[in-house]
């Protein structure tokens, strides 16, 4: 395992771990204030770009699986954060035509609804019930975000569970199989929200930035956005310490 939670023990992701990129929206765009959308014509080059350096995206549990095997040489981690509705129309497509897939963590209380926690950015729609699972039939992994991207460290205990505990039982039943992965929003998470999600069962949880409490309910992530050209995403691959594929 990438890391274990035991009592007053957190340890730290191994120095050789693939490293796992973080997305959220992609769509044309006119403003973007919290800069959390790429244009589609971006994205394809950023997926061309991975896929000329020998790498292939895939979501966080299978590229957990195949660490602990062994057999990650060449993988990297791709992940979208919210749930956007154009995670069906626009980022599946351009996945399975790289030979991509990846992980979308969703809102088990918005489906179907809209980014409202987003108060000076744009509306955009969420997946509905049948997206989610046309995304799951196409081979993408669907994780928890939550309920209702609420920060996880501000709320009660009580809150904070049903936040954690009943997201993943709602997704479950929607799924109709087992969800590994939690994401926390804004990447907010100190001992007592990893805790819960410890207790919830999940088998892995992703936050942002690497933190004194990194460890495999807390995997950081590498964000891209619609500046990452290249150049870029060469410096953060680098940043990030990435081994060559090849």
């Amino acid at each position: 395992m990438i890391g274990s939670e035991t009592a007053g023990t957190v340890q730290r992701p191994a120095s050789d771990m693939p490293p796992v990129l973080m997305y959220h929206s992609v769509q044309e765009y006119t403003t973007d204030p919290y800069r959390v959308t790429v244009r589609p014509e971006r994205f394809l080059r950023q997926l061309r770009w991975l896929r000329l350096r020998g790498w292939t995206g895939v979501g966080v549990g299978q590229l957990l699986r195949a660490y602990r095997q062994g057999r990650a040489r060449g993988l990297i981690g791709l992940t979208f954060d919210d749930g956007y509705a154009d995670f069906d129309t626009t980022v599946v497509g351009a996945l399975r035509e790289h030979g991509f897939t990846a992980t979308v963590f969703v809102l088990a209380r918005r489906i179907d609804g809209h980014n409202a926690w987003d108060g000076d950015g744009p509306r955009k729609p969420l997946m509905s019930a049948e997206q989610i699972h046309r995304a799951a039939e196409l081979g993408m992994e669907i994780g928890s975000h939550g309920l209702l991207h609420r920060p996880l460290s501000t709320l009660s205990r009580v809150e904070m569970a049903e936040e954690v505990h009943r997201s993943r039982s709602e997704l479950t039943e929607l799924l109709r199989q087992p969800v590994e992965g939690f994401c926390y929003p804004y990447g907010d998470l100190d001992r007592n929200t990893l805790r819960e999600v410890h207790e919830a069962g999940y088998a892995y949880a992703c936050a942002v930035r690497p933190g004194s409490l990194a460890c495999g309910l807390a995997i950081p992530r590498i964000h891209v956005g619609d500046r990452d050209n290249g150049l870029r995403l060469e410096a953060k691959r680098w940043r990030a310490r990435l081994r060559p594929s090849r």
